[in-house]
């Protein structure tokens, strides 16, 4: 049921931004009854804010290369699948449109990404301990400058990120790793 509920809310996020759901709506779309909805959620942004937990939860782990540029590397590739993934892609933009709006869907979302951010995370802590990046880097900041670019460029542009746009956001994260910009002051 909750599956089919999650992925009912998705679609009509998709379909028609925050603005276009409502609980009956998802309910009738998931074929479950409105009072299920409304019992275990109880609202839109506590349905968004469970959409994103799972969300997380089902995301793919950290890669495990053993280099830090390569590990970066299939991190980078896969924000790209995922924003340019004609279901995934559009749902991330109305969740981050809705997220401007709604605080309770802001800290979902900034729940997800902190998860996110820790699950891969430990490949920068792997790196300074094989000497690929210098003693007390922040892991969680390389992982945001990594994804950053690929974000910023997903969210003001029309043209689909391309792997040079991956390999970009890599080298940008590598020089600022290797000049010491992102250790911990």
């Amino acid at each position: 049921m909750r599956d089919a509920v999650l992925r009912a809310a998705a679609d009509l996020l998709i379909e028609d931004g925050l603005a276009g759901i409502e609980l009956t709506a998802v309910a009738q779309r998931a074929g479950v009854g409105k009072s299920t909805v409304y019992r275990r959620w109880g609202s839109v942004p506590a349905l968004v804010a469970d959409l994103l937990v799972d969300m997380a939860d089902t995301s793919s782990s950290r890669p495990t290369t053993g280099a830090l540029r390569t590990d970066l590397l299939a991190q980078a590739k896969l924000i790209r699948r995922t924003l340019t993934d004609g279901r995934q892609g559009r749902l991330f933009k109305a969740i981050i449109a809705a997220a401007t709006c709604d605080a309770v869907t802001a800290k979902a979302l900034a729940d997800f990404y902190r998860k996110r951010v820790d699950e891969v995370s430990p490949v920068v802590v792997d790196a300074i301990g094989r000497g690929e990046a210098p003693p007390g880097t922040d892991p969680a900041e390389v992982v945001r400058l990594l994804s950053a670019p690929l974000y910023y460029r997903f969210l003001t542009d029309t043209k689909p990120l391309t792997s040079a746009d991956t390999e970009r956001a890599v080298a940008v994260t590598m020089a600022a790793i290797d000049a010491g910009a992102l250790v911990k002051i």
